[in-house]
Parts: structure tokens; sequence; C-alpha cells
């Protein structure tokens, strides 16, 4: 998997172990990872932002 991937929502709740409206919670509180939306209109986040992402949880908890 490269870093440039676009992984779904979906991927990521199914990561999180969370459902998809604790993702649209986090995302309209502003502390979900940054989404691109698509002309179709869907949701995807870049692998490389969801790990930062989640590197930056880890670093609040230290």
């Amino acid at each position: 998997m490269s870093q440039g991937e676009k992984l779904t929502i979906a991927y990521i709740c199914k990561d999180l172990e969370i459902s998809r409206s604790t993702f649209d919670e986090w995302r309209q509180k502003g502390r979900a990872p940054k989404c691109l939306r698509l002309p179709n209109g869907s949701l995807r986040v870049r692998r490389a932002e969801y790990e930062r992402w989640l590197a930056s949880l880890e670093d609040a908890t230290r």
C-alpha cells in the first residue's frame, strides 16, 4: 500500500472499531483526519494523513 493511497471511511471505521456516526461526529468537531471529497460526493482519507493523525493521538497521551 502506498502513502498516496486513499482510504474509505468504512475502512477507517473498521480499523478503529467505531461506527460511521462516531466518525461523522469527530469530523464535525474537527477531531477526525482530514478528508477529501470526491466529485461523486464520497469521502476519502489519504493514508499518509491517516497515519499522521494516528501518530498525533499517540503523542497526546504521553
